[in-house]
């Protein structure tokens, strides 16, 4: 009990520290962080681990400061840290719970089945449609027996494109703004393209299940 309390103590403490000076460490990476790559991503993994400015910005803020290629590395590491960090806070302090919720429900525990067997590309197309709250997929993937390795691949891989989004845009939108919709319009067809790609990878995986065994 100790243990979970310190977590979440700990948790608490961080996020209001972000709340209190956020926007000036945010400024800061705006004005001259440049030149501190180090220092800028650890501010973008607490930028990402305690959202309270939404990480769009942050990533669009560094895509300006950064230039898209670079602000799109800086976005991915700190993204891609906060969510390891976090799965592992849950993992560690809180999974023994989160086991004893998931299976009280026979629905929930039947999801919960399906999900850890197709964990790895299940994570990864969540991580692909940036509307999907990140810390909803962090906190289930946790609580759930997914391991630590294929949770971590799976979500900093499916993080790449709409972290480089988030870049693109803010640098876009600082420089030349009238690429802004052609930006939005290619990223919907890749958006397009990974769901026919996931309904197919479905069918086949439920044609693979329906098969007798030799």
């Amino acid at each position: 009990m100790i243990k979970k309390v310190f977590i979440l103590s700990s948790y608490a403490l961080i996020a209001l520290l972000i709340y209190l000076y956020g926007e000036s460490l945010l400024h800061w990476i705006r004005e001259g962080g440049t030149n501190y790559l180090l220092l800028t991503a650890i501010l973008a993994t607490l930028f990402a681990l305690f959202p309270i400015i939404p990480y769009p910005i942050i990533g669009g803020v560094l895509g300006a400061a950064y230039g898209p290629l670079l602000g799109s590395l800086m976005t991915w590491i700190g993204s891609s840290l906060a969510s390891i960090i976090m799965f592992s806070f849950v993992r560690y302090g809180y999974q023994d719970w989160g086991l004893r919720l998931l299976q009280r429900y026979r629905s929930l525990n039947k999801i919960t089945t399906l999900f850890e067997r197709n964990a790895f590309m299940t994570i990864f197309i969540t991580r692909l449609i940036p509307v999907i709250p990140s810390i909803i997929v962090n906190i289930y993937s946790a609580l759930s027996r997914v391991r630590f390795l294929s949770y971590a691949i799976a979500s900093s891989l499916g993080k790449v494109p709409s972290m480089i989004l988030f870049a693109v845009v803010g640098n876009s939108f600082v420089n030349d703004p009238s690429q802004l919709m052609m930006i939005a319009f290619y990223y919907l067809l890749f958006l397009v393209a990974i769901y026919s790609l996931y309904r197919l990878w479905q069918k086949f995986a439920q044609t693979k299940e329906k098969l007798p065994e030799l």
